[in-house]
């Protein structure tokens, strides 16, 4: 069901080809599995999310464009989370028909599906990370400089893939589990959030 050298794997392709071949707002390859598809659609949360913010550092962005892109992101992280919850429902789904996770094991303090959002966050980094250290017009220093946060980059992904297996491993043993931790977050809900409650937009607002 779940290996992290596919997953790490599935993440780079979405990233190349994702930026090679654009594609619309949240398109996944149709091919993959129901439980690959999952991977990719949170993958491609945090792909967008990632050009989304980019958009904000634009020297001389306007006010308007700026209040837009703080609105596309906050709604794309929204995303990104729901879709990190999915993941592991997904696998707790997957696991209860053998009761599983073990209800006595010791509680692993990270869910799979925050582990996968942090590896399709590395993978993201170490694309432009190698992006930046082959870059023919930059100063000097700037590959070098490149090059070795490229390499902490790749082992602190290699770190975490392995505790990935390593969780799912024990997981499956009975000898370690892990729960559903929901986000609930709080800024795009209109009924949590003052900011929206105290400033109800008017009627006729478009």
């Amino acid at each position: 069901m779940l290996s992290a050298q596919a997953i790490v794997a599935l993440h780079d392709l979405l990233t190349r080809d994702g930026h090679v071949t654009p594609t619309p707002f949240g398109t996944i390859p149709s091919e993959l599995t129901d439980w690959m598809s999952h991977v990719a659609r949170q993958h491609r949360a945090n792909f967008d999310l990632w050009h989304i913010e980019d958009e904000a550092r634009v020297p001389r962005a306007s006010a308007a464009q700026l209040a837009d892109v703080k609105r596309r992101v906050d709604s794309t992280n929204q995303l990104r989370n729901d879709l990190a919850e999915t993941l592991d429902r997904a696998l707790l789904e997957w696991l209860a028909p053998q009761s599983l996770p073990q209800p006595s094991a010791p509680l692993h303090s990270e869910s799979p599906g925050l582990m996968i959002d942090r590896l399709s966050i590395l993978a993201l980094k170490i694309f432009h990370t190698r992006e930046e250290s082959e870059r023919g017009d930059a100063p000097a220093g700037h590959a070098e400089r490149n090059q070795q946060r490229l390499a902490i980059l790749e082992e602190q992904r290699a770190d975490l893939a392995a505790s990935l297996d390593l969780l799912w491993q024990e997981t499956l043993a009975g000898t370690r589990r892990f729960k559903l931790y929901r986000q609930l977050k709080m800024y795009n809900d209109p009924s949590l959030n003052p900011a929206i409650y105290r400033n109800p937009q008017p009627d006729n607002a478009c």
